[in-house]
C-alpha cells in the first residue's frame, strides 16, 4: 500500500530524520486548508518545488475555531485526507496550538513557506530556519471568498 502520509509528531520527526539521512531538502508549510482551492494546488505546487519532500502542518478543528470563529467548515480529518491525497504532499499531520512553532522546532525543515500574504519576516518559526519564502498569493481565489460567494448566491437570494 505504500508509505502512510498522515503522521502524528513522533512518526513524522522520525521520518524526516530518516529523510534527512538520505540528503533529502524538507519543505515545511502549514494553514487551515478548510475548503481546499486552486490557489492551495498552485502554492502546494510552488512548495514542494522547493525541495525534495513537503510536508504541510494542518490545524487542527479546535485551532481554527480559535483563530476564525465560525469555521472550519470540514472536518479536520477530511481535510487531512485531502491534503494526503495530493500527488505533490509527501506528509501531513495536525496541530492544536495557534501556530505550528513547535513542529517546526521539532523537524527543523530546510525551507519554510507561506503564502504570500505573509511577511517573509512574520511567518512563524522564520526564526528558525534559514531558507524561508513568502510565495505570490493568487488573486481571486480565498476560502473566504469562495464562503461569501455562497452565502450571496444561495443564501441571500431566497
Amino acid at each position: 500500500m505504500g508509505t502512510r502520509k498522515i503522521l502524528k509528531r513522533k512518526e513524522l520527526s522520525e521520518e524526516v530524520e530518516r529523510l534527512r539521512t538520505e540528503g533529502k531538502r524538507i519543505v515545511f508549510t502549514n494553514g487551515c486548508f478548510d475548503l481546499v482551492h486552486a490557489g492551495h494546488i498552485q502554492y502546494l505546487r510552488e512548495a514542494r518545488a522547493l525541495g525534495d519532500v513537503l510536508v504541510v502542518g494542518v490545524n487542527s478543528d479546535a485551532s481554527v475555531r480559535r483563530l476564525k470563529s465560525n469555521r472550519p467548515i470540514i472536518p479536520q480529518d477530511q481535510r487531512v485526507e485531502v491534503l494526503a491525497a495530493l500527488e505533490m504532499v509527501n506528509y501531513v499531520t495536525v496541530f492544536d496550538e495557534d501556530t505550528p512553532y513547535e513542529i517546526i522546532r521539532l523537524i527543523m525543515p530546510d525551507v519554510l513557506v507561506k503564502g504570500g500574504d505573509w511577511k517573509v519576516n512574520d511567518i512563524v518559526g522564520a526564526d528558525l530556519v534559514r531558507d524561508v519564502h513568502s510565495l505570490p498569493y493568487r488573486q481571486g481565489v480565498s476560502t473566504t471568498g469562495i464562503i461569501e460567494m455562497i452565502i450571496e448566491r444561495f443564501c441571500r437570494s431566497s
